[in-house]
């Protein structure tokens, strides 16, 4: 049974008419607390209470509850509150928050969860980080080497900051927090794709795409105990749809960003400065290792791994302490459309090295057919790459002998 919300107000005690600490600030910066919620009734109302010690501009999006969240909510008349039916999911909450936020006049929301994890204290945080980075996404890094941290939290934070560091190139100590800081206004006006959790992997990747520095602040996190914990999470479903969505994001990446990155750099200034310092201004790197980051780039941009040349030799180039910046630029040889060259000299170079006639007949595909020009473009791909990243490396020392000082 359903209390009333006079009886709701007085056990939580929210008749409380003190100055929220920091509403200054958050009116000074045109910013709201974001809170998505879904039949979190048990903790929602510590939560509210505890977060109005703050600020009164608070924006809750009740995504579809159906236990007493509504009535709760209800007892608090200065927030704003949005509900609808059915549950539609974190992200749609989160999208339709953003959209609120904009049209309120807001520049800024930051997001919390309504299960009590985040700590309403580290909101001066994000408040204070803005004053150092106006127009950044953040997102709030929690300790995850914590007392009752699960398991599969742990490793689906390091998997997903994997697929964020290979789609943008930006590492990220938490890409999973829920605690983050997002300006709301060039978020609002786009279109996405996700509506689940996914969506909060979607989002920073996509703001990166489009220039909004992602960044990560400190946070603390609460973690109860595994028979206190009320989670949402579907683990096979939930991790399915967030390893499709970066599968897609990958190939955009690859057949998109990453492209237009490269001729932006190359058609800038900025960019030309940046290859010229690569190469020239570090003293303190040799000759032979900057020539053998630009060589190996080139290897990893064209050996026959496609699709996971940058999530394999990332790694490698740190493994062997490589210029990055000299790496990734080099491995950009195999950028849409040189791609199709790639590819094709890969093939030509395997049938020359098996001898086999250069031929192909879509009439008369058959499944041999397929197996020997498979196999003749992976032995022609890496020995193409492996040809290809010696010549880089011997090109890129000779130039660096020439014109640049010895140590």
């Amino acid at each position: 049974m359903r209390k009333p919300i006079k009886e709701i107000a007085s056990h939580f005690g929210m008749m409380d008419n003190r100055q929220p600490l920091y509403e200054a600030d958050f009116i000074r910066h045109k910013a709201c607390v974001l809170m998505p919620t879904y039949n979190n009734a048990t903790t929602i109302a510590s939560v509210v209470k505890e977060l109005l010690n703050y600020t009164s501009q608070i924006i809750i999006v009740n995504d579809g509850s159906t236990d007493d969240t509504e009535a709760i909510l209800a007892a608090f008349p200065q927030l704003k509150v949005i509900s609808y039916r059915p549950n539609r999911g974190k992200g749609y909450a989160l999208r339709t928050g953003i959209r609120e936020a904009a049209k309120a006049g807001y520049q800024y929301a930051i997001t919390i969860d309504s299960d009590g994890q985040h700590y309403p204290k580290d909101l001066v945080v994000f408040l204070r980080q803005l004053d150092e980075t106006p127009g950044a996404l953040m997102v709030g890094a929690r300790n995850m080497d914590q007392e009752n941290v699960p398991g599969k939290s742990s490793f689906g934070n390091r998997f997903s900051n994997f697929w964020f560091w290979v789609n943008t190139g930006i590492s990220l100590p938490d890409t999973q927090s829920g605690y983050r800081l997002y300006p709301v206004q060039p978020l609002a006006r786009k279109r996405w794709f996700t509506r689940k959790y996914e969506f909060e992997i979607e989002v920073i990747v996509r703001a990166s795409w489009s220039g909004i520095p992602v960044i990560s602040v400190p946070v603390s996190v609460y973690y109860p105990k595994p028979e206190e914990r009320i989670s949402h999470f579907r683990p096979f479903k939930d991790f399915t749809r967030i390893s499709i969505l970066n599968t897609v994001l990958v190939l955009i990446a690859l057949l998109y960003i990453k492209p237009r990155d490269f001729i932006r750099m190359l058609g800038s200034k900025d960019g030309w400065t940046a290859i010229y310092r690569a190469l020239f201004v570090h003293p303190e790197e040799s000759n032979h290792h900057k020539a053998a980051s630009v060589g190996f780039g080139v290897f990893m941009g064209i050996v026959p791994i496609w699709g996971f040349q940058l999530a394999v030799g990332i790694p490698l180039a740190i493994l062997f302490r490589l210029n990055k910046a000299l790496f990734l630029l080099a491995a950009n040889i195999s950028i849409f459309p040189f791609t199709a060259f790639i590819l094709m000299a890969s093939l030509a170079t395997g049938k020359i090295i098996l001898d086999q006639p250069w031929s192909f007949d879509w009439h008369s595909l058959s499944l041999e057919q397929v197996k020997q020009d498979g196999a003749a473009f992976f032995l022609g791909g890496t020995v193409l790459s492996i040809i290809s990243g010696a010549i880089a490396y011997l090109f890129t020392y000779a130039i660096l002998m020439l014109s640049r000082p010895r140590r």
